[in-house]
């Protein structure tokens, strides 16, 4: 009774912080877990009249679906797009967030630093739909102000087709990623950084390294483990493109640089109705993003000493 009684007093103590944790857990089964049952449809020939248990009654076709993507004419474009895509923004945007993050540590005025950190967190709280509307005030043929600006002052002839041309996508979507999560994504090494002694600050300014001199053998040496997990994820992402990035920006004249493997599936799952293709067509990304995962993650932990698992 004891110990029961001890355990009462604690779940009625923590009951608020238990609460939390259930609504994450359930928030994962019914949106991440249960929905993982339909990854069957993938290895079968399925017909949405059959309804749910058409998943588990459907005759099994082993990898059609699987060898019909792979064999699909569009399967090159979309590797490429994905992948392309994917890496520009790991090249470009996975190491500004941390220079960001380093620039706001050092410096002077916390006013000052408070406004600008709060004014970079701002565009990530702004959907994509939003972005889309802005990027088309700027950047449209007809009514875009960055066009007319230019063409008035004669720098170019006539306007520059940036939203409808797939010369122009990887660079207009890569520059409005970074634009939109530079200052979120730095909130991490921000927080890894206000954890580091200032004792060894110290120490190397008496030895006298210079502000640049600390930056490079304290600052990021310190964060290195942050930086090494961070990396992970983001490998782990390199099969995956940004869905709604692409839904938003991409139309059928920049169709050959904007749809991605995720459009493609929703394309093919809920358009075409293809609901086994489109399955087998996600799960050969998802596995192909788990492998990356595993083989970074084992990268990092003999390299850096810092891994996920």
């Amino acid at each position: 009774m004891h110990l029961s009684q001890a355990f009462g007093k604690r779940l009625k103590k923590q009951l608020p912080l238990h609460i939390f944790v259930w609504m994450g857990l359930l928030f994962l089964l019914l949106f991440s877990i249960i929905p993982m049952l339909g990854v069957v449809i993938g290895f079968k020939d399925y017909n949405i009249k059959t309804g749910f248990w058409g998943m588990f009654t459907a005759p099994w076709v082993g990898l059609k679906h699987f060898v019909a993507f792979v064999n699909d004419r569009k399967f090159t474009e979309l590797m490429r797009n994905t992948v392309g895509l994917a890496a520009l923004k790991l090249v470009f945007s996975f190491p500004l967030p941390i220079l960001f993050a380093v620039m706001i540590t050092e410096m002077r005025g916390n006013a000052y630093k408070r406004l600008v950190q709060t004014a970079s967190y701002l565009p990530h709280f702004i959907s994509w739909t939003i972005v889309a509307g802005i990027l088309h005030a700027f950047f449209s043929t007809s009514t875009g102000m960055v066009n007319d600006v230019l063409v008035k002052l004669g720098v170019i002839k006539e306007p520059l087709p940036i939203l409808i041309s797939a010369d122009y996508y990887y660079g207009l979507a890569v520059v409005s990623e970074i634009w939109k999560g530079l200052g979120w994504n730095a909130i991490i090494y921000l927080a890894a950084m206000a954890g580091i002694d200032p004792g060894l600050y110290e120490s190397a300014q008496i030895d006298g390294a210079g502000r640049l001199r600390r930056i490079w053998h304290v600052t990021l040496p310190c964060i290195k483990g942050t930086i090494a997990v961070l990396l992970i994820l983001a490998m782990g992402g390199l099969f995956s493109g940004n869905f709604e990035q692409a839904m938003l920006l991409g139309n059928t004249l920049n169709i050959s640089r904007s749809q991605v493997i995720e459009v493609f599936v929703y394309r093919a799952g809920l358009t075409q109705e293809r609901y086994d293709y489109a399955a087998a067509a996600g799960l050969f990304q998802s596995v192909l993003s788990l492998t990356l995962v595993i083989g970074t993650n084992a990268a990092s932990r003999k390299l850096t000493g810092a891994s996920l698992f």
